[in-house]
């Protein structure tokens, strides 16, 4: 197994933690539990982070890869890839400035912008693990 191929799969890892720990900050808000809020949302950014290094890393060592698939799955696949990377260009400009307000106390603005910022991000989580199992593991 490659290095590439590692990345990739460590990639995807942080994908899913990342959608599971913005799920249970979102989770922790509704339940009005604050501090476990801030500790979610703010792993979860790290997280993210973290991912965005790792995958930076993968696309210089091995580069871009095709979807080896045809018809209908592949026109699937590229509908879920462009969303996905149009939607991840925003992901960290929305997170930073939702928690910039988060941490500036302007609560009302942070809520406004959290509202646009989870789904999006959430969805880029999601779908880079979907995007992964596609391309590594479904054709």
């Amino acid at each position: 197994m490659d290095l590439g191929y590692k990345l990739a799969t460590l990639n995807a890892s942080l994908n899913g933690l990342s959608a599971t720990l913005l799920l249970m900050g979102w989770l922790a808000i509704r339940a009005r539990k604050e501090s476990i809020h801030k500790k979610f949302m703010g792993s979860a950014f790290v997280v993210s982070s973290l991912f965005l290094i790792s995958y930076l890393i993968r696309v210089g060592i091995s580069g871009t890869h095709r979807y080896p698939g045809v018809g209908l799955e592949k026109t699937v696949y590229l509908i879920i890839l462009f969303s996905h990377i149009i939607l991840a260009a925003l992901v960290p400009f929305l997170a930073i400035r939702t928690i910039y307000l988060a941490l500036k106390r302007r609560l009302p603005a942070h809520r406004r912008i959290a509202a646009v910022t989870f789904p999006i991000w959430m969805y880029v989580s999601v779908t880079g693990v979907l995007i992964y199992f596609m391309l590594y593991h479904w054709v």
